[in-house]
């Protein structure tokens, strides 16, 4: 590796007297420009900006001056120049470095504020391949980490935050200290890391490579947190560009600072619910540590509320819930009798905000809408040393997917009722069983070692609150292996059992459906959450 030069250190204090602007987003530019202007700083430019900032009435060099050289092949070429480099990158107390500058004509740049092409939007708004292609800033980047690497005695601004950062300390003596220099450095390289995740992620979804040899992604960050799952580890949690409608997108009405569990449980709980189409009928899932203890559809969203709270009401206390369609002022009042960490919905009328001002505590999330759970994506887990990646769950079933291995053949409300029970338990930590009949979960047995205990789990579950599983259906995410998980559903009382099928004991456990009269289905696609 290259040894680092004898510089001299760097100066706390670096007066500004030069300063670079070019910028996609100009919000706030005009503001900028002036405040430096006034405290005698040189402006230079590029583009639009600069017409920008003439149009304002503000002295401002383009950079074709300092260069020699016009901007040029649609703007491609313009700032890639020794004059602009070297202003950036010179040290200008080190002996070799200040004679090259002035051999060359390089005057010293001292603030740079660049913000990029908007690649991430362009992408967001459907453009084609030659319009992304043509959004990836090449000029910016450069500047960026050019001014970030010589932070010493150049200052780098992204965005308006930034700028704001930097007027203020000028404004007080003309300078920035080095520690402001450093702050905005590691910014500076950290937007253009995510820069260029947007941009590798996208290429290679282009050219087809869901396992690219190297795999970039970066967040936002949108909160930073009291704690984490536990009050002796740390948190914060990230936006992704462009992100899924839910928790990430959603605008918080009222309620306490949403913590590390509320964000996880409550993005299990929309997710979840996103599965029911609010066209066909009002939805409510009740979500704790992560699992649906209760899933619902109703003739109303008050009455799907009150079902989903059936199934296990002690579960519910504490617990978040999620409707799959707007939130009204008799669901409010319902929900609003338990203890709810967060309740989210699309949307929420405003007497039912009115009826949560009154419970102040309670964490009200609207997002405009639902997630696609047919959307392709990813999802990503970190392991000791690395991370898994692995493509979201799309999986969806229909009557037509499924095989009838059973002597009997399932009714239709049979069907109904196990692809309502199968699409929960897509939803529930493995081993998961669900019960259901009529559109309502009546037991789920979730995370246990084997799929005996979840079936009996979610039996007992449902005998505690009162709900009788004669005739429901029983879901299981992954193969029975034996009959005994199969034989305990039958004996808790349900008539159809939907499964994935494949194990070597099939043959046993069809058996043992057919001696116990039930009507049984494959589905041949698993469903594991772990």
């Amino acid at each position: 590796m290259p040894a680092a030069p004898d510089f001299p250190p760097a100066p706390d204090r670096v007066a500004v007297r030069r300063a670079l602007l070019s910028v996609s987003d100009k919000t706030g530019l005009v503001d900028f420009a002036r405040a430096l202007a006034d405290k005698g700083v040189e402006l230079v430019s590029t583009g639009g900006t600069r017409k920008a900032i003439e149009g304002a009435g503000l002295p401002v060099k383009d950079i074709s001056e300092l260069t020699g050289f016009p901007e040029m092949m649609d703007g491609r070429v313009k700032t890639l120049h020794p004059i602009v480099h070297g202003g950036l990158l010179g040290v200008r107390d080190a002996p070799e470095h200040k004679a090259a500058m002035e051999a060359h004509g390089i005057g010293a740049i001292d603030l740079v504020y660049v913000n990029l092409y908007p690649f991430e939007a362009t992408v967001a708004a459907g453009g084609d391949y030659e319009t992304c292609v043509e959004n990836i800033d090449i000029g910016g980047p450069a500047m960026i980490r050019s001014a970030a690497k010589n932070h010493g005695y150049v200052a780098v601004c992204t965005e308006p935050a930034d700028m704001a950062e930097a007027v203020a300390a000028i404004a007080d003596d003309g300078t920035t200290t080095l520690d402001l220099r450093k702050r905005l450095a590691a910014r500076a390289y950290a937007r253009t890391a995510a820069y260029d995740a947007a941009i590798s992620q996208w290429f290679a979804a282009q050219v087809g490579d869901a396992a690219p040899r190297r795999r970039a992604f970066a967040g936002e960050l949108v909160q930073t947190m009291r704690y984490g799952e536990n009050p002796h580890q740390s948190a914060s949690f990230y936006r992704f560009p462009n992100p899924r409608v839910g928790v990430a997108t959603a605008t918080q009405l009222q309620g306490k600072e949403l913590s590390y569990n509320n964000i996880n449980d409550t993005d299990a709980a929309f997710e979840l619910i996103a599965e029911f189409d609010p066209a066909r009928a009002p939805a409510c899932a009740i979500i704790k540590h992560a699992n649906p203890c209760g899933v619902a559809t109703g003739a109303s969203l008050a009455e799907a509320y009150e079902r989903a709270l059936a199934c296990d009401p002690v579960s519910a206390f504490g617990g978040i819930v999620a409707l799959n369609t707007r939130l009204d002022a008799a669901t409010a009042a319902k929900v609003l009798e338990v203890f709810t960490e967060v309740v989210i919905a699309p949307e929420a009328d405003e007497d039912a905000i009115a009826l949560f001002r009154k419970k102040k505590n309670v964490r009200l999330l609207v997002t405009g809408g639902l997630p696609d759970p047919t959307a392709p994506g990813d999802t990503f887990r970190s392991v000791s040393g690395g991370f898994l990646v692995q493509g979201r769950d799309t999986a969806r079933l229909t009557p037509a997917d499924l095989k009838v291995v059973t002597k009997r053949a399932p009714t239709e409300a049979e069907i109904r009722d196990m692809l309502f029970a199968f699409t929960i338990a897509k939803h529930v930590k493995s081993n998961a069983i669900v019960y259901a009949k009529d559109g309502q979960t009546l037991g789920v047995g979730a995370g246990q070692m084997n799929r005996k205990d979840s079936a009996r789990i979610a039996a007992l579950r449902a005998a505690d609150f009162g709900l009788d599983l004669t005739g429901s259906a029983c879901a299981s995410e992954a193969f029975f292996p034996f009959p005994d998980g199969l034989i305990q559903a039958a004996d808790a009382g349900c008539t159809a059992v939907i499964q994935p099928g494949g194990s070597i004991g099939d043959d046993k456990v069809i058996a043992a459906a057919d001696e116990r009269g039930l009507a049984m289905v494959f589905t041949g696609v698993r469903v594991f959450r772990h």
